[in-house]
């Protein structure tokens, strides 16, 4: 289950002042694990995983950092990415790899923030990340606010930024359901 909806007004996010006047795409994206919220935490607080999903996402590199506290854990992924396939607008920016550090907080083993940026760029993604009991199984919902201050194509670049991430997500979530099950992704 996926969706998008792109906003007329500036961003409501702490990070996105509302005096940029600039509009944002607000995204959601579920995925569907058959695991319990706590096993799917569990997976998403390993950085063995995090590893495997670089893999499965043919990063250039990433240096993952990830601490554990009481009831959830901080994880700072800071990759280069390539940027084969992106249309031509999108490489301006990009250029050849691109720097993508991905920060998250989880207060709780069923919640927390997201928030990724891409050093250098006039671009970043804020939210919050929920694990949500399905049956026997668990949702992951990611919602997004995603920003891009670019005059004229900041809409079409968040469009991007959207589709890259969602497709991020759901190579994680493949890698997720064989790890849940005990094999390789």
């Amino acid at each position: 289950m996926t969706g998008t909806t792109r906003t007329t007004g500036p961003c409501g996010g702490s990070r996105f002042r509302r005096s940029d006047m600039m509009t944002c795409m607000k995204f959601r994206h579920e995925l569907s694990y058959d695991a319990s919220p706590a096993e799917v935490f569990e997976m998403l607080a390993d950085p063995a995983f995090r590893e495997k999903v670089g893999e499965a996402l043919d990063v250039v590199s990433a240096d993952i950092a990830l601490e554990r506290d009481e009831d959830g854990f901080t994880l700072v992924n800071d990759q280069v990415q390539r940027t084969e396939g992106l249309p031509s607008f999108a490489k301006k920016f990009a250029g050849d790899t691109t720097r993508v550090i991905q920060a998250e907080r989880w207060s709780s083993p069923t919640s927390g923030t997201l928030r990724i940026d891409a050093p250098g760029k006039p671009t970043g993604m804020e939210g919050t990340i929920e694990l949500v009991p399905d049956g026997a199984g668990t949702i992951e919902v990611v919602e997004l606010e995603i920003k891009a201050k670019v005059p004229l194509v900041g809409g079409k670049l968040e469009r991007l930024m959207a589709e890259q991430v969602r497709d991020g997500m759901d190579v994680e979530r493949q890698v997720g359901q064989a790890w849940l099950k005990g094999g390789a992704a």
